[in-house]
């Protein structure tokens, strides 16, 4: 009874992880989607920063989505982690990328809102 009880949590795991690489995936092709906007329009600088966090949110909701109509249970935690996931990743590579491991009001925002949006999808995905 353990191992079936291992293996499921094991199968839990790899569907949050499955659900993080989905979001990374969808924040790829929407950031660039936008770089393209910005290319060719005059949108203003000012409005980089919340696109990128709306867009990381939107990303986060997706992954968490996806990945807690897959598990059918437990909604809120698995999106949790499907969030915290996917903003450890982005800081660990924004923070190699940027020479420095630091905090600034706007990252301690993408992280709340990554997180927040990882929990509502988790209970969306669960519901649908």
């Amino acid at each position: 009874m353990s191992e079936i009880t291992n293996n499921i949590s094991n199968n839990n795991f790899f569907k949050i992880f499955k659900g993080s690489i989905i979001s990374i995936l969808f924040t790829l092709v929407l950031l660039f989607i936008f770089s393209i906007i910005l290319t060719f329009s005059s949108i203003s600088e000012s409005v980089i920063s919340p696109v990128i966090i709306v867009i990381t949110a939107i990303s986060i909701l997706i992954g968490s989505s996806i990945s807690s109509m897959k598990i059918k249970k437990n909604g809120f935690i698995n999106g949790l982690f499907v969030g915290l996931i996917y903003m450890l990743f982005i800081y660990i590579i924004s923070s190699i990328l940027n020479t420095g491991f630091s905090l600034s009001s706007t990252s301690i925002i993408m992280i709340i809102s990554g997180i927040i949006a990882g929990i509502i999808g988790g209970i969306v995905g669960v519901n649908l």
